[in-house]
């Protein structure tokens, strides 16, 4: 077929009335012929745009349909067939589909099978590689796995070997798994080895001594694996045995990485340190059982950067590396700055003085003692008070060259310190214009409960309350009345928040409430706020006007003023970008108690998100009587809906909230097993995420569960054994108990974020 013939029809098919990711697909006619031209260029731009349009980040549309056959036909006709048969794949692989019935664009490439299978006989080894790579995808196991079959036994070329083992597992593990074994063959190249691995795993097939010794020999192994699936072998080797959650596969992976790691290669080495970092990423148990033959690498004369990044999200399990680590950290550059923020935390007597020495070089040391680099995430103890730290810290705050981040970081630890840092009064007052917002916080804390510095401390935080950066007023105010109770400027700043729209409303509607009786004066000023609302709808300003409303309740306990604001708020959501907003607005209901009532409706819309259920299941139990608790709303089926949020990970914190403000009684036993596994199984449930505090939030995770279970079974018998639901397990690490993780929808902020 030529390439003419391949576009036949190309004009009769509807493709103004067809959607791809762009909107309408009448563009694809000039792709398609751009992409069939002789101009290498233009084809190449229109290979792209394809990829850009049908097959969008993965999501396939009605338009990508249409366009399958064209892109056969030309693959077929032998133009750019390795390029047409990946797009092909891909399409076939994806199961994203948009305004399209489920399996149509596959289907619409099994229809042109027979096309795709006679290249997987082509002269070029890499046209017969994507072939056979698009055919696997396409889940006709009828038709495609004989043919792959047959080719196994022609084919010469490793690399579409290869790809053939996988396919044939992909298309039906139990009659492809003979042919992924007879790959793992000694004598074998690597790279077929090593993706005979993954098919055996795919297949389902038990850990041996071949594929455990068939990963080691072909180390380094990155890039031994087809283009087309993007991975890297070892830690692809290692997710997929953590996958499992068994013992004898978690051990298994271990022993893998220990031997690994012991390969003297620097690549090989660097492949097993990030797959043993993937490993504690998804593993309770990993860091404790790798830590061992991670820490001796540090030792070497260039310690891999790796090492110590791990080290970093594990800190608290770090101890024994404090000896090396504080080595590290007495030299130069990022490693030394990133070898003391571990020490910081693993072990912060030794870590005190060598921040004090060089704290200007240290950034990410000093952020890890100020506490800032948690937000909430790491609740972890304040960092122990050093005097030399403390004169090193009043030094840096008095250098003019100190700026932005380092400011907020100084002061945070000094805060940490309370009147301990007393003496750093003066240097404090004169940085406070430059740290409008962490500055009064801290002046607040270290000043003496009276005498001069007291004296002076509150003058400059009247001033900045009223005349300083207008950013930081309201904090000035803040810090004012905490230290003199003096109420004034704080009225006069959450006023001027209020009636100037400014940007600070949601804080400032937050201290109404610890104003006491003196907030009856902010009445009038919140309820206009509240009247005159802007049009538009935008995150802040929802999340502004739901505690300007709760804030108006906690005063006047005004339900009528209230109500429809928070009803309003939670209707606005209309997806992810404001699903948050709703359901912090839901938790902000709990206040209300029976008169939130009215919100009902607007709550169980929100649970239908189940993934979303904590705060509206919150919300729901404190405004409704018991006898409204039944059918959807019965105590029972709302703790399945908060288990299933826990167990995603999605707002774990409100999860446990609900699960003990539903009670013992709502639970049945699978209940509770399902709250064991989220306590103490090994495979992390908190997968997303900055990837630094992962593992923190995980560890936290599994601490409230473990308190939530205790809880639930205090005064009971029966907490669940879980000798079948939770196989045999490493140690899953130490509690974080020195804090308590902020409740609701995760808007984690437990110290003053580094915004000045």
């Amino acid at each position: 077929m030529d390439r003419t013939l391949a576009l036949a029809g190309l004009d009769d098919r509807p493709w103004a009335q067809l959607d791809h990711a762009y909107g309408s697909a009448e563009d694809l006619p000039a792709l398609l012929r751009s992409l069939a031209g002789d101009d290498h260029d233009a084809a190449d731009g229109a290979l792209d745009e394809l990829y850009g349009s049908i097959l969008h980040q993965g999501t396939v549309y009605p338009a990508t349909v249409e366009a399958v056959p064209f892109l056969a036909r030309l693959a077929a006709a032998g133009h750019r067939g390795a390029d047409l048969l990946g797009l092909l794949g891909g399409i076939a692989e994806s199961t994203d589909e948009y305004g399209v019935a489920p399996g149509a664009c596959r289907a619409a490439v099994v229809r042109q099978l027979p096309s795709v299978l006679a290249l997987t006989g082509a002269g070029e080894a890499p046209v017969r590689q994507a072939a056979v790579w698009a055919a696997g995808h396409t889940g006709a196991s009828a038709e495609a796995w004989p043919v792959l079959r047959r080719r196994w036994e022609e084919e010469s070329d490793e690399v579409v070997r290869a790809e053939l083992v996988t396919a044939l597992v992909r298309l039906d593990p139990a009659r492809g798994a003979p042919t992924a074994l007879a790959a793992l063959a000694p004598d074998g190249p690597a790279r077929l080895r090593v993706t005979a691995v993954l098919t055996c795993l795919a297949a389902g097939l038990p850990w041996d001594a071949r594929q455990h010794d068939a990963v080691l020999a072909a180390l380094p192994a990155d890039g031994l694996v087809s283009a087309f699936e993007q991975c890297e072998p070892l830690r692809a080797v290692v997710g997929a045995l953590f996958r499992r959650d068994t013992a004898e596969d978690r051990e298994a992976a271990f022993v893998l990485l220990v031997d690994a790691l012991r390969v003297p290669a620097p690549d090989a080495r660097a492949e097993a340190v990030w797959a043993a970092d993937h490993a504690c990423m998804v593993s309770r148990s990993a860091p404790a059982r790798l830590l061992p033959a991670l820490l001796p690498l540090l030792d070497e004369p260039e310690p891999p950067h790796a090492v110590v990044a791990l080290l970093d999200k594990v800190a608290e399990q770090a101890g024994a590396a404090g000896a090396t680590l504080a080595r590290l950290a007495e030299g130069d550059g990022d490693l030394a700055d990133r070898a003391l923020a571990v020490l910081v935390t693993a072990a912060p007597g030794p870590a005190a003085p060598l921040l004090a020495g060089r704290l200007p070089e240290r950034p990410l040391a000093l952020a890890e003692a100020a506490g800032a680099r948690a937000l909430g995430t790491a609740v972890s103890a304040p960092f122990p008070y050093d005097a030399a730290l403390l004169d090193a810290v009043r030094r840096r705050l008095a250098d003019p060259r100190a700026q932005g981040n380092e400011l907020i970081h100084l002061a945070l630890l000094l805060a940490s310190w309370g009147r301990r840092a007393a003496s750093a009064v003066p240097e404090l007052l004169d940085a406070l214009p430059r740290i409008p917002l962490a500055g009064p916080t801290a002046l607040a804390a270290v000043c003496p409960h009276d005498g001069e510095s007291r004296t002076r401390a509150a003058e400059a935080l009247w001033a900045a309350a009223l005349h300083g950066p207008e950013e930081g007023r309201l904090s000035a105010a803040r810090a004012l009345h905490g230290l003199t109770g003096e109420s004034g400027p704080l009225l006069a700043a959450i006023r001027a928040e209020l009636t100037g729209g400014g940007r600070n409303v949601r804080e400032a509607a937050r201290l109404v409430t610890g104003l006491g009786e003196t907030a009856g004066e902010l009445v009038p000023a919140m309820r206009d706020a509240l009247r005159d609302r802007p049009e538009g709808r935008s995150t802040p300003r929802g999340d502004a006007l739901a505690e300007l409303a709760a804030a108006l309740w906690d005063v006047t306990g005004d339900a009528a003023a209230t109500v429809p604001v928070f009803d309003a708020v939670i209707r606005a959501d209309d997806g992810p970008w404001t699903r948050w907003t709703a359901l912090r607005t839901a938790r902000l209901a709990v206040r209300l108690g029976p008169a939130a009532r009215p919100l009902r409706p607007a709550l169980e819309d929100l649970l239908a998100t189940p993934l979303h259920a904590p705060a509206p299941v919150l919300a729901l139990l404190a405004a409704l009587p018991e006898e409204e608790l039944r059918g959807p709303l019965e105590r029972t089926s709302l703790a399945g809906r908060v288990l299933d949020a826990a167990e995603a990970g999605v707002d774990a914190a409100g999860a446990f909230e609900a699960l003990s403000a539903l009670g013992r009684a709502a639970l049945t036993d699978a209940h509770l097993h399902r709250v064991e596994r989220l306590a103490r199984g090994d495979r992390r449930v908190v997968t997303g995420g900055i990837e630094s505090r992962i593992i923190r939030a995980d560890e936290q995770l599994a601490a409230r569960a473990r308190e939530t279970l205790l809880a639930l079974t205090a005064d009971t018998s029966d907490a669940p054994d879980t000798s079948d639901a939770v196989g045999p397990m490493g140690p899953v690490g130490p509690v974080l108990t020195a804090g308590t993780a902020p409740s609701g929808p995760p808007e984690q902020a437990a110290r003053t974020p580094a915004r000045d």
